[in-house]
């Protein structure tokens, strides 16, 4: 009786394993493929010669004032140590890092209030959007660093309008700007 339960525990895992570890995985991978295959592919971007400069999902990192920044990234933009600091409110080192941020937006804030996203870090670290209100802070650097004149500074909020992606069903989070395909949209301009 026992070899016989055990012979049947045996061909349940055999079986499930055939299942769940091939079949499933290989149904779900092909629907994905017919039907997203973007996205099941990474939403990976290219420039206009070809070359893959990264994916829509993923935030990249940009300093330079020609361009827009996305938001903060605890583990500097980098894929396999993404995810939040993890620093609670009375965290020196979550001050320290806000003051720097503050501080180096203020500017280009010209007394505007400046957005959370600017300031703080995305729970993943690897968050691809800013809000609106983030990018449309940005307009005034990017222009001065472009040396762009007044009806060119008026095609970046143009822009930012255009590339603005609406909330996930109508009704999940905030409408947002991807960081990323904004900029190529900038180089384009």
């Amino acid at each position: 009786m026992l070899f016989q339960n055990i012979q049947i525990a045996i061909r349940m895992l055999a079986l499930m394993t055939l299942l769940c570890g091939g079949v499933y995985p290989l149904i779900v991978t092909g629907i994905a493929q017919v039907a997203f295959a973007d996205k099941a592919n990474g939403s990976v971007v290219y420039n206009t010669i070809g070359q893959v400069i990264g994916s829509a999902l993923i935030a990249q990192k940009f300093r330079d004032a020609r361009y827009f920044w996305p938001r903060p990234s605890a583990g500097d933009y980098a894929t396999v140590a993404s995810g939040a600091s993890n620093k609670g409110p009375t965290s020196a080192d979550l001050k320290k890092s806000f003051d720097e941020r503050m501080s180096a937006l203020k500017e280009t804030a010209a007394g505007e209030k400046i957005p959370a996203d600017l300031l703080f870090a995305s729970g993943s670290g690897l968050d691809p959007h800013i809000s609106k209100e983030a990018a449309r802070l940005q307009v005034r650097r990017i222009a001065t660093a472009r040396k762009f004149d007044g009806a060119k500074t008026a095609s970046l909020y143009a822009l930012i309008e255009r590339m603005t992606e609406p909330a996930t069903w109508g009704l999940l989070g905030e409408p947002r700007v991807n960081v990323l395909l904004t900029n190529l949209e900038l180089d384009r301009m």
